[in-house]
């Protein structure tokens, strides 16, 4: 049967048609999709871990335990994961292991690009890298093979495009694997100094024969044009279809589906027989550099950019001097940023942290939005967690601007890596305030579960990890574990001015829930009286969508607005009526 599938729905049907046992995995875009298809497959188990480094441990174990098992990310993500990554590559496998993660060039949902082939190249295992939906099925179901007959994990590479792009798939039934026995093996498995010693050797053993599978794999393949050799492009991933795309049969291809090891033998050979050779990678000039290294002369990142995605127009432009002629409007079109969501609960927050006028250490989320204009509150963010980390910091240089300082984090990235944040700013006697967003789900992936909301990936209820015990439990006193509604934003600013007073670390938990879950009521709409609007403008400095200002007067569109109130508390004239009164 064949189905039209996403690239992450394919590899998550190769993981339910080879045998996979477990997939573990923290969501982010562009990989998330995966493990949420897997989910659907009562023959997968499949979670939401705190993070990536305990989602990649799990996945060690179960392939220890004889499963074939997988972790899934984005590239930064990766990250995070780096402990176990290179300690499993020594460790090795006992079903197969399969580590996927997407890169975003382009940075569409990401705070950098990253290239993780070099993470591939650093931690000696074999990488994959699909071209379309059929090639992520395919893949995968190979990937396990490859990771049992070499015993390693192997990393398949996913980037935005392939991963939200759609293509027709072959279905196959679901092949059950036994489990693999289980032998007791320290010298294999315990990683002290003696054990690891002798690993690395066969780690160097296997990459010598992982560079000799790579000259006969079938997903390294050369495509001769019709027209003979005079170009050759080398390339693999999405880059592979944008050049199919432009040059078609005029040029011959090596079509790279394992870009680690690289096929050195093979891809001489290729450029023995070609006239010129470019080199068509998106990201960094990796395979570039691997041919230039080898003796190979190509062209590449010399009419190529080291930045953003790519697309079939950028290699017409660049490659054949062709530029396209793009398509114009009269009227000008503005701009359209993402912003807070109408009814979202962190924007009274920002506007407090705004008024206040607060130095703010942020972090990964939606909640990063409150960067924008007109809230425009947020001074740094920089990875997940860094908040509760880098405010300490930030405080322990300038002590006199801890009472106007504060960092804030979303539920889900405080139980990624903000806890040890915190538990390093106790621990280390910080005088800095910490304020937990808690809108019950990780909202800007798409409304996952995490260990705070009380249910599992497979919707099942579990315990729901409180941010005011941990911080209790990590040493915060119980006086200054504060929980209020964010909407109430009056309260919310006597309690913020009470904890920045204080000289001993404090955390409050601004829980209500995102306005976007099926479960939350939607309030009636609140309306403008344009009679007592006396366009102060005060309602727009929220930054909420719903508000605009037409004919000089406040306008809340009725469509958008969720009741939630917020705008009522700034207008001082009475003009905003109706809502939930």
């Amino acid at each position: 049967m064949k189905k039209l599938m996403l690239g992450n729905e394919a590899v998550a049907r190769g993981l339910y048609e080879a045998g996979c046992r477990l997939v573990s995995s923290y969501p982010g875009t562009p990989s998330t999709e995966i493990t949420e298809y897997a989910a659907k497959y009562d023959e997968i188990y499949a979670e939401w871990a705190p993070n990536e480094k305990v989602a990649l441990e799990t996945a060690l174990g179960a392939s220890v335990a004889g499963g074939r098992s997988a972790c899934c990310m984005k590239h930064v993500g990766l990250n995070v994961a780096a402990d176990p990554l290179f300690i499993g590559s020594y460790v090795g496998v006992g079903g197969g292991m399969l580590i996927i993660v997407a890169d975003d060039p382009g940075m569409h949902s990401s705070q950098n690009e990253q290239d993780s082939r070099h993470y591939a190249e650093a931690s000696k295992l074999p990488m994959l890298e699909p071209s379309n939906s059929e090639e992520c099925i395919e893949f995968v179901k190979s990937g396990f093979e490859l990771s049992e007959q070499f015993d390693t994990p192997v990393i398949i590479r996913l980037s935005t495009r392939i991963s939200h792009s759609q293509g027709l798939v072959e279905l196959s039934d679901r092949v059950e694997r036994e489990l693999v026995k289980y032998v007791k093996d320290p010298t294999k498995r315990v990683m002290t100094p003696a054990n690891a010693k002798p690993r690395h050797i066969k780690v160097e053993e296997r990459l010598e024969s992982l560079s000799e599978y790579a000259e006969t794999c079938e997903f390294n393949r050369i495509e001769t044009s019709d027209n003979g050799n005079s170009v050759g492009i080398i390339t693999s991933g999405t880059c592979y279809n944008y050049a199919r795309e432009v040059f078609g049969n005029s040029a011959s291809y090596l079509k790279i589906g394992m870009v680690f090891p690289l096929p050195e033998n093979k891809i001489k050979e290729f450029a023995s027989n070609c006239g010129r050779v470019i080199v068509i990678e998106e990201l960094d000039d990796y395979i570039e550099s691997f041919c230039k290294k080898i003796g190979v002369n190509v062209d590449g990142k010399n009419l190529l950019p080291k930045t953003d995605e790519f697309s079939q127009d950028l290699l017409r432009e660049k490659l054949l001097g062709v530029k396209t002629e793009s398509v114009s409007l009269d009227d000008k079109i503005p701009g359209r940023p993402p912003v807070l969501c109408p009814g979202c609960p962190h924007r009274g927050v920002f506007y407090v942290f705004k008024k206040l006028k607060l130095y703010v250490s942020g972090d990964i989320g939606c909640y990063t939005l409150g960067a924008a204009p007109p809230l425009s509150a947020i001074d740094t963010t920089f990875c997940m967690g860094a908040s509760v980390s880098s405010i300490h910091g930030f405080n322990k240089i300038r002590p006199e601007l801890a009472g106007k300082s504060v960092a804030v984090i979303g539920d889900s990235t405080f139980m990624h890596s903000g806890i040890t944040g915190l538990v390093n700013l106790v621990y280390n006697k910080g005088q800095s305030t910490l304020v937990i967003l808690d809108n019950r789900i990780t909202a800007m992936t798409g409304h996952q579960d995490n260990p705070s909301t009380g249910r599992t990936l497979k919707e099942e209820p579990t315990y729901a990890v409180m941010p005011e015990d941990i911080a209790l439990a990590v040493g915060v006193k119980k006086e200054h574990i504060r929980t209020v509604d964010p909407l109430d934003i009056s309260e919310f600013e006597k309690i913020l001015k009470e904890e920045l007073s204080s000289d001993e670390p404090s955390v409050i938990v601004c829980r209500r829930p995102c306005a976007l879950l099926k479960g939350v009521a939607r309030l009636p709409a609140y309306h403008v009286d344009t009679d007592k609007c006396k366009s102060c403008r005060a309602c727009m400095t929220i930054g909420c969508p719903c508000i605009s200002m037409t004919d000089g007067k406040a306008k809340i569109d009725a469509t958008l607005c969720t009741g939630c109130g917020l705008c009522i508390k700034l207008c001082r004239f009475g003009a905003i009526y109706g809502g939930n009164e």
